[in-house]
């Protein structure tokens, strides 16, 4: 038999315990934030790894946004050496999970089976793609143990919220020097390749006024109102300019392909009050109202631009309405990146989808970022793409889940892809 019939073999033998590992990780509760129980997950991942014949590292983001003793940023690295010289493949995964929040029917942290499905937080986004990486990794190990070069999985920390703790961190160590491909197992569906993803540039623009008594609003000058202004320029000018901006990016869905602009949150007045308060508010003129924004952006388009964008928005306001003061903040800002369709690691699971399903790779870039960013621009590697199994439409929802055969097929993939990278023809048969 073929090696690769073989690896899909064994793979498809191990279902069970591919469903089992992606139970067990869905049942440790690593929300973030505030990033609970990511030791408790490393550890788990520590124990199987080294059952497996890799050789791990706990590392600790000591000093990176959001490690504190309460709640430290732990990553880990695990390492298994093939028998010959070789390049390294390396998978990594993000440990963390959102809230789970309302509208579930299922436990939301008991990796509860029905339908062909393992449902929980994380399901899709993204244990069941770290579950099936080590899968494959496995079913290739026993298979290939002489294979050249090494396989590397990492789980790591605060993806969800940035990345800063987790990907970043380790590039920053030079943890990614003498990787040579990198694949992520983000949800973007059994038969795609994510190349990329767009740009974001976060910002926080605070209007100013003056309090007053609520009864003599004109003594005062409302921040909300000044915040309202703003809005409705952008409404009059920002967002149809940049419904037209469109994008040689496969991003996927398509209204993504078009720049974006969203309204993360506004905050104005008084503070909201603590559960169980049954006071009513004192009534005053607010004098400050915050809005932080959440700018998506084009490979096509220039970072400076998108700033500048917002910035006239404000002078325009600025320019009618009197008395009106703002300031502006910028909080993140992450470029685009797009690999190449002829990088190695591309050509390896598009070559593993064509033997799996029957068919050619669909191209996609994500409309969000994810560690991609981390591994390009700080860590210097463009030989990364995402690929793996789940629906990226289902990340973050209630009744969250991944279905079993996507992720026998996704290993599949990734043992198919190993075999490719690290010339496992060359390893005598077992």
């Amino acid at each position: 038999m073929a090696l690769a019939e073989r690896l899909k073999a064994e793979i498809a033998a191990r279902e069970s315990d591919l469903v089992a590992l992606t139970q067990d990780l869905i049942r440790i509760p690593t929300l973030n934030p505030p990033g609970a129980f990511y030791r408790e997950i490393c550890d788990y991942l520590d124990q199987r790894l080294l059952k497996a014949g890799f050789e791990t590292e706990l590392i600790r983001a000591e000093g990176a946004v959001g490690d504190s003793d309460a709640h430290p940023r732990w990553n880990i690295v695990a390492r298994r050496e093939g028998g010959r010289p070789g390049d390294t493949v390396h998978f990594n995964s993000h440990i963390d999970v959102v809230e789970a929040g309302h509208g579930w029917t299922v436990d939301p942290f008991g990796g509860e089976v029905k339908d062909g499905r393992v449902y929980g937080r994380g399901a899709c986004d993204m244990k069941g793609g770290l579950a099936a990486s080590i899968i494959a990794a496995e079913a290739f190990i026993e298979l290939c143990p002489d294979h050249a070069g090494a396989i590397e999985i990492s789980g790591t920390a605060d993806e969800e919220s940035g990345g800063f703790g987790g990907v970043a961190y380790l590039a920053q160590q030079g943890r990614y020097a003498h990787v040579d491909h990198v694949i992520i197992p983000e949800p973007l569906n059994k038969d795609r390749i994510c190349l990329g993803h767009r740009g974001v540039w976060w910002a926080e623009v605070e209007t100013k006024g003056e309090i007053a008594h609520g009864s003599m609003p004109f003594l005062g000058d409302c921040a909300v109102r000044h915040m309202g202004a703003v809005l409705q320029e952008m409404e009059t000018s920002l967002f149809p300019a940049l419904a037209q901006k469109r994008t040689a990016m496969p991003v996927v869905p398509e209204g993504a392909r078009q720049s974006t602009l969203n309204i993360n949150s506004i905050h104005g007045g008084e503070p909201e009050q603590a559960a169980g308060y049954t006071g009513l508010p004192s009534p005053c003129v607010p004098d400050r109202c915050r809005m932080v924004i959440d700018r998506r952006f084009l490979i096509e388009e220039d970072i400076e631009e998108v700033e500048r964008e917002v910035r006239a928005v404000l002078e325009t306001v600025r320019r009618g309405r009197p008395g009106f003061d703002y300031d502006i903040t910028e909080l993140h800002r992450v470029l685009p990146t797009m690999t190449e369709r002829d990088a190695p690691v591309v050509g390896a699971v598009a070559q593993a989808v064509r033997n799996v399903f029957g068919r050619e790779a669909d191209y996609v870039v994500s409309p969000g970022t994810y560690d991609q960013k981390h591994i390009d621009r700080i860590g210097r590697l463009k030989n990364c793409i995402a690929y793996g199994p789940g629906i990226l439409d289902l990340a973050h929802k209630p009744d969250e889940y991944v279905g079993i055969a996507d992720m026998v097929e996704s290993a599949q993939v990734m043992a198919l892809a190993l075999s490719e990278l690290l010339d496992a023809a060359g390893t005598p048969p077992s």
